[in-house]
């Protein structure tokens, strides 16, 4: 099997683990945008930021779906081969 599968083929839920992953990081870069204020002592950022840091729990949410979806493509590719 492994000599038919090709170098660039994406499995059904990878696109979805690439999406929440770069969701999942630029919600920890908001994350630690809007928090650095408060550690320095400075003016805190507009509340728009912390919708921002939400970012990391959906990107995380995401992943966790393409992770799913793998699973189940990978379960039904399973039981089709050993019919």
């Amino acid at each position: 099997m492994r000599d038919k599968t090709q170098t660039n083929s994406a499995d059904p839920g990878d696109r979805l683990i690439r999406a929440g992953a770069v969701l999942f990081f630029i919600g920890a870069v908001a994350t630690l945008v809007t928090v650095a204020p408060f550690l320095l002592g400075t003016t805190p950022f507009p509340t728009y930021m912390f919708g921002l840091s939400m970012l990391m729990g959906v990107g995380f949410l995401v992943a966790g779906a393409g992770v799913f979806r793998s699973i189940a493509a990978g379960r039904r590719q399973a039981r089709g081969a050993s019919r």
